[in-house]
C-alpha cells in the first residue's frame, strides 16, 4: 500500500469532512478515497473515521492520527522544498582549493562578491600548491597555474601566468646589468618553489634552450617572502606579473629586459586554470561558482579592470 497517499487522502478527507471533497482535490473517484483510508485502517487495526450516508467524522483515536499525520506531510513536504532549492538555488559548502598567492591575492575579492550573492553558500577554501585530483581529493574547483592540465576535468583559462624577471633598484644600483641573458648566471637568484622544484630560468638563443639560472640566494614556496626579499635587493626573482604588480606600480621592484626572453618554462604556453568535473557542473552551487569566478576574472582582464 502506497501509505503516502493513504495519508494524504485521509488527512484531506478529515479536514473536510468529505470523501468527495478529497477526490476533488487528488482528481480521483470518491470510491478509490474511500478504499485507500480502508486499506489503512485495517493495517493500522483501527477505525478513524466514522462514516454515514451524509457525513465523515473522526474517531478519537483517528483524532490523534489526524495530528500525527499532518505532522508527517508537513515535514515532507519540507523535505521535498529543501531538495527543490538544492537543486534550483545555489546553496551548502563549497570546496575550492587555490594556489598560494593567487588565492588571497586574486580569488579572495572575488568569492568574498561571490558569497554576497549568494549567502545560502559557505566556502570551504584551501590555499595550496600541491597538485589536486577533482575526483579523488574532496574538492570541488581547483585553480592551479602552469600548463593546460591533462586530466579528465573541464580546464578554464583564466588568466596568463608567464613569469617575468624583477629586481630591486638598489639590486640595480649595485650590480651591473646587461642586455645578455646569459650573464644572469653571474646574478643571486630568488627561486619560487614549485611540487616539482624550484623554477629554473630559461633562454632559447638561435633554437638553442639555455639555462641561465641565477646562483641561489633563497629558495622558497612563499611567494611573498620571495617578493619580500627581492624588494630588499636580495637577488633577482622571477614570478607571475600579477603577483607583482603592485611593487611594480609602486617601484619597489623593477622589470628586467633582455635580447631574448627569459622564461621558468621551455616555450610551454604558461596559464591559470580553473579546474571541475563535468558531471559537477549540474550542481547549482558549482555552475554559478564558475560562471562567476571566469567572468570576474576573464572578463576583468578582457576589459582592462
Amino acid at each position: 500500500m502506497d501509505k503516502l497517499r493513504a495519508l494524504n487522502y485521509f488527512v484531506e478527507t478529515a479536514e473536510h469532512a468529505s470523501f468527495s471533497a478529497a477526490a476533488k482535490r487528488f482528481n480521483v473517484p470518491a470510491s478509490s478515497v474511500s478504499r485507500r483510508i480502508a486499506d489503512l485502517e485495517a493495517e493500522l487495526g483501527a477505525q478513524l473515521l466514522k462514516r454515514s450516508t451524509r457525513t465523515v467524522t473522526l474517531t478519537e483515536v483517528g483524532n490523534l492520527f489526524l495530528h500525527q499525520a499532518q505532522e508527517i506531510l508537513a515535514k515532507v513536504k519540507l523535505a521535498e522544498q529543501t531538495v527543490h532549492e538544492y537543486q534550483t538555488e545555489p546553496s551548502g559548502v563549497l570546496k575550492v582549493s587555490a594556489m598560494a598567492g593567487f588565492g588571497d591575492q586574486i580569488l579572495q575579492p572575488v568569492l568574498e562578491r561571490f558569497v554576497d550573492q549568494h549567502p545560502k553558500i559557505t566556502l570551504d577554501v584551501t590555499i595550496s600548491d600541491t597538485l589536486t585530483k577533482l575526483g579523488r581529493d574532496d574538492v570541488d574547483i581547483a585553480i592551479r597555474g602552469g600548463f593546460a592540465p591533462d586530466e579528465h576535468v573541464i580546464a578554464k583559462r583564466l588568466m596568463d601566468n608567464t613569469f617575468i624577471p624583477v629586481a630591486a633598484p638598489q639590486y640595480l644600483a649595485r650590480h651591473t646589468m646587461t642586455q645578455n641573458p646569459l650573464a644572469l648566471t653571474e646574478h643571486a637568484g630568488l627561486f619560487f618553489k614549485t611540487p616539482a622544484g624550484p623554477n629554473r630560468w630559461y633562454c632559447e638563443i638561435q633554437g638553442q634552450w639555455h639555462d641561465v639560472s641565477g646562483k641561489t640566494q633563497l629558495t622558497s614556496n612563499n611567494g611573498r617572502w620571495l617578493i619580500n626579499s627581492a624588494v630588499k635587493g636580495k637577488g633577482i626573482l622571477m614570478l607571475p606579473r600579477w603577483s607583482v604588480s603592485r611593487e611594480l606600480s609602486a617601484g619597489l621592484l623593477t622589470e628586467l629586459t633582455f635580447e631574448h626572453p627569459v622564461q621558468v618554462s621551455r616555450g610551454q604556453d604558461l596559464g591559470i586554470y580553473l579546474l571541475y568535473q563535468k558531471v559537477d557542473y549540474t550542481s547549482p552551487k558549482i555552475k554559478a561558482a564558475v560562471d562567476f569566478i571566469v567572468e570576474s576574472i576573464v572578463g576583468n582582464s578582457a576589459t582592462g579592470g
